[in-house]
């Protein structure tokens, strides 16, 4: 929202209709922008019960998003049904609701979580890889109602000729990202901006790729406007981190930016499924995306968290 709010006249968008129940995000950033720019319409809506033929502007709208999940697995835990339903019966309604119209993009959100924990020879992982998923745990409600949601989307392509593209984020994180989300980035954020120690709940050595949010933004639009039937990881393949050495990147930066005390501490969590079916490594494979859509991440992880701190320091730890 905020990228088509600052670029909304460059780009000639006629107006943004933005939807949420708010189960866990906030809205005061969003109410600033919705009475600073008079294209930008915000509505309290929920995707599972509310109907959107009753959305001013909607059956006007010729690219559509769904990014209607919790993805954070701290409140898709508490939230599971919820989870389910946004991503199997709130895109089945808006599958329904556009399938029949003239549209020119279509973008699911799905998620690399649909790869589960995958073997070692199938690291980096490309778009082709099938997962090792489990079917019930902790993450299941969130990794299978995604897989299904890319069923459903490959089903509705092939009916009625939507023009649906599918994104496999990775690891993002940077502005936007409530420092209260539960995620890495988001508690070691936050514990900066506190002046607190950077906790680890595991022994620090699972690894990630983190894909700052603006090389993330850039693709998930190349994908929108890709108007057709593919699947993207969207992501960075490098570099591949441990979680104790982004612990340590964040240390290094928050000296620079916040004058930072803190340590960096493992403790062991106090809930038990905390690590389970948590993958060893998540590293996605680009090339696809490389050559199809042009997308090629530049912003390395030391320089994102960096650039996540400032904008915090200035924000005061708040959403713009």
């Amino acid at each position: 929202m905020h990228f088509f709010d600052t670029y909304s006249e460059e780009l000639k968008i006629k107006k943004v209709i933005g939807l949420d129940n708010f189960l866990t995000g906030t809205r005061d950033w969003l109410d600033t922008m919705v009475k600073r720019n008079p294209k930008i319409i915000l509505k309290d809506f929920n995707v599972i019960t509310d109907r959107i033929v009753d959305i001013e502007g909607a059956a006007e709208a010729n690219l559509i998003i769904h990014g209607a999940s919790i993805a954070s697995p701290t409140f898709y835990r508490i939230y599971p049904e919820e989870t389910l339903d946004a991503n199997i019966t709130g895109l089945r309604r808006m599958l329904d609701y556009y399938k029949e119209r003239n549209i020119r993009g279509f973008l699911f959100f799905s998620s690399s979580e649909i790869y589960g924990d995958p073997f070692s020879e199938f690291i980096p992982t490309s778009e082709d890889y099938r997962g090792n998923v489990a079917t019930m745990g902790p993450r299941a409600c969130y990794d299978e109602a995604k897989r299904f949601g890319e069923t459903m989307c490959y089903i509705f392509h092939h009916k009625y000729n939507m023009p649906i593209s599918i994104a496999r984020p990775f690891n993002n994180y940077g502005p936007g990202m409530n420092i209260n989300d539960k995620r890495l980035p988001a508690d070691f954020a936050k514990a900066v901006h506190e002046g607190r120690d950077l906790v680890m709940f595991s022994d620090g050595r699972p690894t990630r790729t983190f894909c700052y949010i603006a090389d993330a933004i850039t693709g998930y639009l190349k994908v929108l406007l890709h108007g057709k039937l593919e699947v993207f990881n969207i992501g960075i393949d490098k570099p591949e981190v441990s979680v104790a050495e982004f612990a340590e990147l964040f240390s290094k930066n928050a000296k620079e930016y916040y004058d930072y005390k803190g340590n960096v501490v493992f403790q062991t969590s106090n809930d038990e499924e905390y690590m389970t079916d948590n993958p060893n490594r998540r590293c996605p494979k680009i090339e696809k995306a490389r050559e199809i859509l042009n997308y090629n991440p530049s912003i390395f992880v030391d320089e994102g968290i960096g650039r996540y701190l400032q904008f915090l320091k200035i924000n005061n730890g708040q959403l713009l």
